[in-house]
């Protein structure tokens, strides 16, 4: 599903984890720590709290994509009614305007969505914390780690997708899946090729159903 977001051509579902960013393997996951109200945060606790995070610096909510593994709303946001997808890993964009440079932030440390949203949202509010405290300097240098890499020059998706360039949705999704096997990084592929993999599904579904 493609982002409703005037600033995005990501996905928010599925996860579209950022370029060169390192995964952690599953087994080395753990349990998270977050609660409300004395039990664990739900997929909406960590989506709100990073709203709001991201609020208290003027960053309005349609210039946020929040993506995940979980089917999205209608709204784009990640449902809290959805079973735990077998990777549940977190990734935040933003920008403050169209003209602004893409910041990200990707967390894939614990076993739940919620969890990982929530720490998305914690790690905001620490470096919101270091502006309070005078480390403005500190909290841009930080923030430009969590920048997202720049766009490298993309392969046309019907040859990431090894189809013709007027293949059917059927045989753009039977393609999809056979790939994903072979670029999946629990199947030895990476984090990138699967990365390129999902863009060009997404682009590829976009064109046909605009030519429906």
């Amino acid at each position: 599903m493609k982002a409703e977001n005037r600033h995005f051509s990501l996905t928010n579902f599925p996860l579209c984890w950022p370029d060169g960013w390192a995964r952690m393997a599953r087994y080395a996951r753990k349990n998270g720590h977050f609660k409300r109200d004395g039990r664990g945060v739900s997929v909406m606790d960590g989506i709100q709290r990073i709203l709001l995070q991201l609020n208290s610096v003027n960053i309005c909510r349609d210039d946020v994509l929040i993506s995940t593994n979980v089917p999205p709303r209608l709204d784009g946001l990640p449902r809290s009614d959805q079973p735990e997808p077998s990777d549940s890993g977190v990734a935040v964009y933003w920008r403050k305007s169209q003209n602004a440079q893409m910041q990200c932030m990707a967390v894939d440390i614990y076993n739940s969505v919620a969890d990982n949203l929530a720490a998305v949202a914690a790690t905001l509010e620490a470096m919101r914390a270091i502006e309070r405290h005078g480390g403005a300097q500190v909290q841009e240098r930080t923030f430009r780690g969590f920048a997202a890499l720049p766009a490298k020059t993309k392969r046309d998706w019907w040859d990431v997708l090894d189809v013709r360039q007027d293949a059917t949705r059927a045989q753009i999704e039977v393609n999809f899946r056979a790939l994903s096997f072979a670029r999946h990084p629990d199947r030895g592929g990476s984090n990138e090729a699967m990365s390129e993999l999902n863009r060009a599904r997404t682009e590829a579904l976009a064109e046909k159903n605009g030519g429906n």
